[in-house]
């Protein structure tokens, strides 16, 4: 809370720039003080603040301190999971085809992935299969899915991979009485702790 240590540091070390973490702007712990303004009128510099989330009245985020005004500023939130959305075909060979490059595509991404569409398929295992390990159904794999007017066969997932251990599905389930597709709409409702993240 004593920012004048901080600004001392930086005083003494006179850098060019600071990268800042953990600030505060406007919130009731700091009594809506602007801490990251705080700081660059402490040492003199130009103060930027990126909002990462609202937070006890005001925000919390992250910022720099620069000693020349900067060109320009841009804040790019990362997402707290990424959602992928695939059809594939109804030939086996360009289904086989298409699963590793959802795989290449995915193995990209270092937060949870949540995969769901059409994969022309019942053969839930050569879907896991082919994406290469670490996908798992999260829909319900006891109902059917299509046609939606006399549900026969089960080709419509969502599958999540790299979720949080405290990940959980509260509810799966397939809507047979809906007449809006020829699919039958499917959802889950996946819970997690916010902030948590795999392995945490």
């Amino acid at each position: 809370q004593d920012i004048g240590r901080i600004a001392r540091v930086i005083l003494r070390e006179a850098p060019d720039l600071v990268a800042l973490q953990e600030l505060d702007s406007a919130t009731l712990r700091v009594d809506g003080r602007y801490i990251p303004g705080e700081l660059g009128r402490m040492t003199g510099m130009h103060a930027t603040f990126g909002r990462a989330i609202g937070f006890a009245g005001g925000s919390y985020g992250v910022g720099l301190l620069s000693r020349t005004e900067p060109f320009a500023v841009r804040s790019i939130p990362f997402p707290d999971y990424t959602v992928c959305v695939t059809h594939l075909s109804l030939t086996p060979e360009d289904r086989h085809a298409s699963l590793p490059i959802i795989r290449e595509a995915t193995d990209t991404c270092r937060k949870p992935v949540l995969l769901a569409g059409d994969f022309n398929t019942g053969d839930a295992a050569a879907v896991l299969a082919g994406l290469g390990g670490g996908f798992r159904i999260l829909s319900d794999t006891t109902r059917m899915t299509f046609p939606a007017d006399n549900p026969a066969v089960r080709i419509d997932y969502i599958l999540g991979r790299g979720l949080p251990t405290s990940a959980t599905v509260a509810e799966s389930a397939v809507d047979h009485t809906a007449a809006a597709s020829d699919h039958c709409p499917l959802w889950v409702t996946l819970a997690w702790e916010r902030g948590k993240q795999p392995g945490k």
